[in-house]
């Protein structure tokens, strides 16, 4: 038997994925078209990790659960992913419902790296282990007042409904322009039509008025009547919440669906990946897309990053987000602790005034830059 050579088997690498969970609002109540986008980001991100290698070989998974605007929903997401072994959560679009699941990945461990959402306080307490890739409400609203003043309008009125998040929104610009000279007046869209809201806006002497409410219901007939009243032809529309970026509110409103300022995550000009995504994008979703896409792609890009450098231990990623330096779509992504900011946060994220062209709705102007 001299002469031969046992053979010792090679050990087989570990092929079993690398889950991440994702959620995103895919049916009504939520607001579909951004989940939709947000989805295509992050799936179109995964597609080129797992071209490029994977986590050391590993394929990258997104598990995906739908939140439909529900924070209950999301909760019990974030629990169903947590048994389910995921490495780590991102997305969401609705700030409301990313609160309830940055609360709940905090209290069982998750790391959870929030995509869209804008919420300051996206938890009631300062926490390592949620970041975020979205401006604050606190930046990009304040971005937005200093827009309105520079534009003339120190006379506000919002169109708002009961929500944490609008009136998160209302607070900021009213203290910003309060500041300034200017001020903001409510508009309760349970008690008034949108009639009621034409005749308080000639009352008030208003020269702009703010969408704070929900998609398509009651923002686009609140829209269609302003536009339609003679005595407010003057009023500038406005809607800082993202609304007229997606094509749907285009096609509800048509025409009256331009010129009507939003806030806008994306630079002036994009670098060679951000150009190269957003023809993906295009191309995937049969459309223009929006911010959140970008988002969506830069979370798992970050995500997968992590993953590589620090491992899929799920204590390992919530370490490593003060090293993180990943060139995303829209500029280089590192996250800091921000004063008012209980989660880890990409501080310089662009942020950008923008509306649709009147003279050509399919194209948009920026307006302003913070």
């Amino acid at each position: 038997m001299s002469g031969m050579i046992t053979q010792v088997p090679t050990p087989r690498q570990d092929e079993t994925p690398v889950r991440i969970g994702a959620l995103a609002p895919l049916t009504r109540p939520g607001w579909t078209e951004a989940g939709t986008h947000l989805l295509a980001g992050m799936e179109l991100a995964v597609r080129e990790v797992n071209a490029a290698g994977g986590i050391d070989g590993r394929p990258l998974e997104l598990v995906v659960r739908d939140t439909a605007a529900d924070p209950h929903k999301a909760e019990a997401a974030v629990d169903e992913l947590v048994g389910l072994g995921v490495a780590a959560l991102a997305g969401e679009y609705h700030s409301v419902v990313a609160r309830a699941a940055a609360a709940r990945a905090d209290a069982l461990g998750l790391p959870f790296l929030c995509s869209s959402a804008v919420l300051a306080a996206l938890t009631d307490e300062p926490t390592d282990l949620v970041a975020r890739i979205a401006p604050p409400q606190s930046r990009g609203w304040r971005i937005y007042a200093d827009y309105l003043l520079g534009a003339g309008h120190s006379r506000i009125a919002v169109a708002t409904q009961p929500s944490v998040y609008w009136a998160t929104g209302t607070g900021i610009l009213r203290d910003h322009l309060a500041a300034r000279g200017g001020s903001v007046t409510e508009l309760d869209m349970t008690a008034l039509t949108p009639a009621d809201v034409c005749d308080a806006l000639v009352d008030l002497r208003a020269t702009a008025l703010l969408l704070l409410v929900g998609h398509p219901e009651p923002a686009v007939p609140v829209v269609q009547s302003v536009r339609a009243d003679r005595r407010t032809a003057g009023v500038m529309i406005g809607a800082p919440a993202g609304q007229p970026e997606f094509d749907g509110f285009a096609a509800l409103l048509g025409g009256d669906g331009a010129g009507i300022p939003f806030l806008r995550y994306l630079p002036e000009s994009l670098g060679p990946l951000g150009a190269r995504v957003g023809k993906a994008l295009r191309e995937e979703l049969a459309a223009a897309p929006s911010f959140v896409g970008y988002e969506g792609y830069d979370t798992v890009a970050v995500l997968a990053e992590v993953l590589r450098t620090h491992g899929t231990d799920r204590s390992g990623t919530a370490a490593a987000w003060p090293q993180v330096a990943v060139e995303g779509t829209r500029g280089t992504i590192r996250f800091s602790r921000v004063p008012g900011i209980s989660v880890w946060q990409w501080a310089s994220a662009p942020v950008q005034v923008v509306d649709r062209d009147p003279a050509e709705p399919g194209s948009f102007r920026v307006l302003y830059a913070g």
